[in-house]
């Protein structure tokens, strides 16, 4: 789940890590403006990462489900 999840997490923090240094160079401190461009990376990089995220999923539950007969 971890490698999952990276994809989005990571753009979100690049993200954000960009948008907090502009806040601190313009001093402008608005707590709502870094949630749009956030959405905005999260959707995009799921857009991007959705087939290989499935993929990955995909073979997991396979190999969680070929794996049930040898625990009994």
């Amino acid at each position: 789940m971890v490698i999952v999840s990276a994809p989005p997490v990571l753009a979100s923090m690049v993200v954000g890590l960009a948008v907090s240094i502009l806040q601190a160079t313009t001093q402008v401190q608005e707590q709502t403006l870094t949630f749009v461009p956030k959405v905005v990376a999260v959707f995009g990089s799921l857009a991007i990462a959705g087939p290989w995220i499935g993929a990955q999923l995909v073979r997991f539950t396979r190999t969680i489900f070929e794996g049930f007969p040898s625990l009994f």
